[in-house]
């Protein structure tokens, strides 16, 4: 039942054999990464929260919500589209937080210099959505639905976007950083649900 033996009899059987464990097993390990990115995704908006200063975090406090250039919130019927779709969406959410997420960590690097923890959140956070991006579309083409179009292109407009809103003044910066973060937790927990459906066991 080896792979040597079933190569030993049909080595085209032997590639289709060994090919099935490893999407699985790709799967898994790119759903246990978004479910750890979801807890830190909570954790990161908590702690930005904390360091914003008053109003922020005050009971009742409810910011405007502005648009972020180059990224909105999962759209109300996100479940209810095909997975593949979804996952596309989901890529796409991950490759355009990045850029955001550095802008953010460069203005709290003017406004909190003295909470680099602060600041290595975001910096991780960066390389963090960089990666499970990276890891979902690999997972959409092993299953022969790779994303569309050129996730990775837009990321200088979008900072550029993103850094005009920061210029306008030090609140308006603060909420945009606020609302970088919660879609950071909404796109990383929204991918962790959806790449719940692959794994073989079922939604966690």
């Amino acid at each position: 039942m080896s792979q040597r033996e079933g190569s030993l009899e049909d080595p085209q059987a032997d590639d289709s054999v060994s090919l099935l464990p490893h999407l699985e097993a790709k799967i898994r390990q790119t759903h246990s990464l978004a479910r750890l990115l979801t807890k830190y995704a909570e954790q990161l908006l908590q702690e930005y929260v904390q360091h914003q200063g008053d109003p922020f975090g005050l009971p009742g406090f409810s910011p405007p919500r502005l648009p972020v250039a180059g990224l909105s919130a999962p759209a109300p019927g996100h479940a209810g589209l095909p997975l593949p779709e979804r996952l596309r969406l989901d890529a796409a959410a991950l490759a355009a937080l990045p850029p955001l997420l550095d802008v953010v960590r460069r203005h709290q690097a003017e406004l909190n210099p003295r909470v680099p923890r602060l600041l290595r959140r975001l910096e991780d956070a960066a390389r963090q959505a960089r990666a499970l991006g990276a890891a979902v579309e690999t997972v959409l083409a092993a299953l022969g639905a790779a994303a569309r179009g050129p996730w990775h292109e837009p990321s200088a407009a979008t900072a550029a976007a993103a850094a005009a809103a920061s210029a306008a003044g030090v609140f308006p910066a603060k909420v945009l950083g606020l609302r970088v973060c919660g879609l950071y937790s909404e796109w990383v927990s929204r991918t962790e649900g959806d790449l719940s459906q692959l794994v073989p066991e079922g939604p966690a």
